[in-house]
């Protein structure tokens, strides 16, 4: 006879992206393009923050559309929804509710402290409101509520997952052991896409139009932009992000675009002028990334029926794991559950 094998349970990643606009290029080769591999090896949520969006003003069908456009556009770059739990935050009340329990055991200095409230008070100066002070709070929320145990994040979220992490441990060690502690998740691969126009900056869709590349811009559009690429002036191709950051950002680029090594690309365009290296990685990037993506795209979009239910389904999904956590909080905490 064989002893029966107990598989252990999968550790859970979740990720979250407000809908504010189409992603670019950088979140998808830096994050999207390597969510779909792991779910061989985790329980994934890759959340629509939509609640996290209402920060700033929206209008409010748009904001509906641009929601639903980013979930079609998971599914396009390669999400499986059965595989995975896509959906919209909104749509699950335990966000609000943990948010609201967790501001209770967060401290205004915490929140002081966070870099973003500042960039984004001084972007937003007539719309100061207390859900961009308190937004990292339901950042907690959102991660807590599930029991992740991995959050991708770059180097702009990581003082809200220190928060996170924070809060646990001071709720943890008042009621005993009722968060999974998150801890940050480093990806095995995964590109930094910087700034065309800034490439010591991250690639971002709050600069100026031709620092970035949407993912739902017009090819044409696209290698315009490669073309208007900042390099510098000695015109030797190669890889070294201190003294040619323009030209390793390109190169970055083109082996992820095409699949292959650093090195093979450098080799690929020795003797090579700045203008073919630009012209090239703009038509590889159309070619390998921007058409094979609308394409599908533009057929899943087609199917609002496929998406409702797959929102609907979902958000379910999402629930039957946050409940359990938030009903033994709320338990914790004194409510009559």
């Amino acid at each position: 006879m064989t002893e029966n094998t107990v598989t252990a349970p999968k550790k859970i990643i979740f990720s979250g992206m407000q809908p504010t606009g189409y992603p670019t290029l950088g979140n998808y080769l830096g994050a999207i393009k390597n969510w779909g591999a792991l779910q061989e090896e985790y329980d994934c949520l890759y959340c629509i923050v939509d609640m996290h969006a209402i920060t700033v003003r929206q209008d409010p069908a748009q904001l509906r559309k641009n929601a639903k456009n980013l979930l079609a556009l998971f599914i396009a770059c390669g999400l499986d929804p059965e595989e995975n739990i896509l959906y919209m935050q909104s749509q699950y009340h335990g966000h609000a509710e943990l948010s609201w329990i967790l501001n209770c055991y967060t401290y205004m200095g915490e929140l002081g402290r966070m870099t973003q409230f500042k960039e984004k008070s001084a972007k937003n100066e007539a719309n100061i409101n207390t859900g961009l002070f308190t937004y990292p709070v339901l950042m907690a929320a959102d991660i807590l509520l599930f029991g992740t145990a991995l959050v991708p994040v770059g180097d702009d979220q990581r003082q809200h997952l220190e928060l996170s992490r924070d809060v646990a441990m001071r709720f943890n060690n008042i009621y005993g052991d009722v968060f999974t502690v998150p801890e940050a998740y480093i990806p095995k691969s995964g590109a930094r896409i910087m700034s065309l126009t800034e490439p010591t900056r991250k690639m971002s869709k709050s600069d100026e139009e031709n620092s970035y590349v949407s993912l739902m811009d017009a090819p044409d559009a696209v290698i315009r932009k490669f073309k208007r690429a900042v390099t510098d002036s000695d015109m030797e191709i190669r890889y070294d992000q201190a003294e040619k950051p323009g030209i390793s950002n390109l190169l970055e680029i083109y082996a992820n675009a095409c699949g292959i090594s650093i090195d093979a690309a450098v080799a690929e365009f020795e003797g090579k002028g700045y203008g073919h290296l630009k012209t090239t990685v703009g038509e590889a990037v159309v070619g390998n990334i921007i058409e094979p993506v609308q394409g599908r795209f533009a057929e899943i979009s087609k199917d609002a029926a496929y998406l409702d239910e797959i929102m609907k389904k979902n958000a379910q999904r999402a629930a039957q794991i946050g409940e359990r956590v938030l009903k033994k909080v709320k338990k914790k905490v004194g409510f009559v559950v």
